[in-house]
């Protein structure tokens, strides 16, 4: 079973940075933008046309360190010990970066929201003219970010670059099979899943999630995870197309999308067609009723 495609092709850049975990440190925010744009400009000499960073790629603040209760119990963030102005000038200079480089980059942050409410964990999708897009707030979190840190979530969020069709996620969703069905059902090419680091084999889910859902996956890390879990894109057939090094060093890899190949061709050609198909009911005319088939202790 086949179903007509239109071909479709980007160069997308997924990258690994180190991520530090203190938002009142005003250095180490601006260290982490610096790294940021370093690798933005190193993707876009390599013709991408998007980037996608990890969680925490500016900060990810500590639960501990947050903490009204700190910094030996976990208790209700005080975000007050944000330093919100730097953060905002430093994805206000990688916005800039974009527009500059004409490059669209994914990068998450903590994203504030009005009067008590707590923030959103966010993935912000930021145009080749450097503007803010779209937003994707973590919906499925852990119990400490939902019970002391976040706002969830509510909705997927897509969009398109040069005809490709993009689906984001973020922090421990990768644990969500239902997560990543979602996007398929959205018709998404390729779902940009952004991490802090999170137990479990989360390479071998992001392949599990490629091949089960034929389409192709970008996993965006820490560099202190890059010896079990270096960044890295997954074709639609569950093979890794690249990876970043194992060896805690900031880089990107950079690879083309394109549906034509063959890791991509009959994933999506046939398997993925052959699945909806599947679930909308095809077996229905084949079932029959037969007593030998409603017995189930009967014998050979």
């Amino acid at each position: 079973m086949s179903e007509a495609r239109n071909p479709k092709s980007v160069r997308l850049a997924v990258a690994q940075t180190p991520v530090r975990e203190d938002p009142r440190d005003v250095e180490a925010l601006r260290e982490s933008g610096r790294a940021v744009r370093a690798l933005m400009r190193e993707a876009s000499a390599q013709g991408a046309r998007i980037v996608h960073f990890p969680e925490g790629a500016i900060c990810f603040p500590s639960k501990l360190v947050m903490s009204v209760d700190g910094p030996d119990t976990v208790g209700p963030a005080d975000w007050d010990r944000c330093q919100w102005p730097v953060l905002q000038s430093e994805l206000a200079a990688i916005a800039e970066l974009a527009r500059e480089l004409r490059l669209w980059t994914v990068i998450p942050s903590v994203h504030r929201l009005s009067g008590p409410n707590r923030p959103h964990n966010s993935l912000y999708v930021i145009s080749d003219r450097g503007e803010v897009v779209t937003r994707y707030d973590e919906r499925l979190m852990s119990k400490t970010k939902v019970s002391y840190m976040y706002s969830p979530g509510v909705s997927p969020v897509t969009f398109e670059v040069d005809g490709v069709r993009f689906g984001c996620l973020l922090g421990m969703e990768i644990h969500y099979p239902e997560l990543f069905a979602e996007y398929e059902k959205l018709d998404v090419d390729c779902v940009l899943f952004s991490t802090s680091g999170t137990p479990g084999n989360t390479a071998a889910q992001a392949q599990g999630h490629a091949a089960v859902n034929s389409y192709w996956v970008s996993l965006s890390g820490p560099t202190q995870q890059s010896a079990t879990a270096p960044s890295g894109i997954v074709a639609p057939n569950g093979d890794w197309l690249a990876r970043c090094p194992a060896d805690d060093s900031p880089s990107v890899a950079v690879v083309n999308l394109d549906d034509s190949a063959e890791a991509a061709t009959w994933a999506l050609t046939y398997a993925r067609p052959w699945r909806r198909e599947a679930r909308a009911g095809v077996y229905t005319g084949h079932q029959v009723i037969d007593p030998r088939s409603e017995d189930r202790t009967a014998a050979f």
